[in-house]
């Protein structure tokens, strides 16, 4: 498969096809979005949204959500915020999400199974860190927006300032229902 991609690249290149797609590193909309990793999102999302090349960062990670209020999806948007010129974000779950449901305590199997050391599983809980929680997902998109939402409203890195809001995409029709806010 890789090889497949590395043909096409460089024919991409060699026929200047990535002309139509120059842009600043800017976003022009000043928007942010941080949204799931699901493939049903790749192109549907911007489409919906009537966002094109260069409008608007997105983030995307498994569920889009905050794993850790110092990880990289807070460093994102505050370099989006900070560098970039973002003056909003938007928080886009999405129908029939694989996150919900997750099991952490599963998923710790199943990566014992595929040759993780329990012994490196071990080291990592001894510090402190929750892996089935790290690794578990919602049970609620609804709830997770509205708590993604609610971390980034008030973490103490962000900003005055900057609207931040939530919405549930259809994934089959790219739909958007806006979440009310966690109180």
């Amino acid at each position: 498969m890789i090889e497949d991609i590395l043909k096409y690249n460089k024919e991409f290149v060699e026929k200047k096809a990535y002309e139509p797609y120059l842009t600043s590193k800017y976003p022009d909309k000043k928007l942010a979005i941080l949204t799931c990793m699901d493939t049903r999102l790749t192109e549907l999302l911007p489409a919906a949204l009537g966002i094109k090349n260069g409008d608007a960062k997105i983030i995307k990670n498994a569920g889009g959500v905050i794993t850790h209020p110092y990880g990289s999806v807070m460093r994102s948007l505050l370099v989006g915020i900070l560098e970039l010129g973002v003056e909003e974000i938007m928080v886009i779950g999405h129908t029939d999400c694989g996150v919900q449901g997750m099991d952490g305590h599963h998923m710790l199997e199943e990566l014992v199974e595929r040759g993780v050391s329990q012994e490196h599983i071990n080291v990592i809980k001894s510090t402190g860190t929750d892996l089935e929680k790290w690794l578990g997902g919602f049970e609620s998109v609804e709830q997770s927006v509205k708590d993604t939402v609610y971390a980034l409203k008030h973490h103490p890195l962000m900003p005055a300032g900057i609207k931040i809001t939530g919405f549930i995409m259809d994934s089959v029709t790219g739909g958007l229902e806006a979440v009310e806010e966690k109180k």
